[in-house]
Formats: structure tokens, sequence, C-alpha cells
């Protein structure tokens, strides 16, 4: 059974855009503010459709640097069994905006809460599927089983 707490090696930082006339911009990271150790190795975006979830699933080796724009409900369980904050679980209401880093171990899911689609970007730490896609995914999943103790509303 998890249970509701800070989990050790999460980062959540909110974001403050800089608006003008044309719009908005943000900085994601920064060389100068990452923590040591955390390099991004490649960058997606996607769209997640309003009501719809991804995940939940963790990685082995991987970390994830997400950006959340848009309403999105974002679970995290912490399954790692030799930190203090193992079977922690953490649910943050409303990621918008907001920079998480989830290192691996982390059982993740986000779902959009809002009324609109929803974007996210991340910057993860390893290449998918490896140097030119030959390599085994870092990822465990855990959407697809009924007995899974990683649940979202």
């Amino acid at each position: 059974m998890f249970k509701v707490g800070e989990i050790e090696g999460v980062i959540i930082k909110k974001v403050k855009p800089f608006s003008d006339s044309r719009g908005w911009l943000a900085e994601l990271f920064r060389k100068d503010e990452i923590i040591s150790g955390i390099e991004p190795a490649m960058c997606y975006i996607s769209i997640t459709y309003q009501g719809m979830a991804r995940g939940p699933h963790e990685h082995i080796e991987q970390t994830d640097y997400f950006f959340f724009h848009g309403k999105f409900k974002l679970y995290l369980w912490d399954n790692r069994d030799t930190l203090p904050t193992y079977k922690n679980k953490k649910v943050i209401e409303n990621a918008d905006s907001h920079v998480v880093i989830i290192p691996p171990g982390i059982v993740h899911a986000y779902k959009n809460t809002g009324d609109r689609d929803g974007m996210v970007i991340n910057f993860p730490d390893r290449l998918y599927a490896g140097w030119g896609r030959k390599e085994k995914v870092d990822e465990v999943r855990y959407e697809d089983s009924p007995e899974s103790e990683f649940r979202i509303e």
C-alpha cells in the first residue's frame, strides 16, 4: 500500500513565462541551473486529448524531464525499495506550467483533466530504444495490468 508523501529525487518547479504582445516564452532548463548528472539526450513533444491518460509506467535507468502545458493531474509512486520514500505516493492536481523531473524507479502517469488538449514536452536523459533505435526500450508498463497497484482516477 502506498502512502501520501514527498518522494526523494523528484523535483517540481513552477515555470515563469515571459509574456509580451506576441505571446509567451519560458525557459524549461538551463545548464547553469540543472542538477548535476541530468543531461537530456533527446526531446519530444506530445499532445494528450481531453480526459485521456498516459501511463502508469516506470524506467529502470531513464530520468524524465517533463514540462506540462495544460491542466494535467500527475501521479507519482516511489517504487525504489532502497530509499526511505519507498511506497510514497504523490499526486499533483494541476501540473500546468511545471517542470517535473522524475528519476528512475518512480512509477508515473498523467491525465489531461482540462477542457482542451494538453501539451507535454520531455527531455529524457536516454535515447528512446537506444542509439539508432536498436536497443530494448527502458520502460516497465502497468497500464494494461488489472492487478497493478498503480491506479489513476
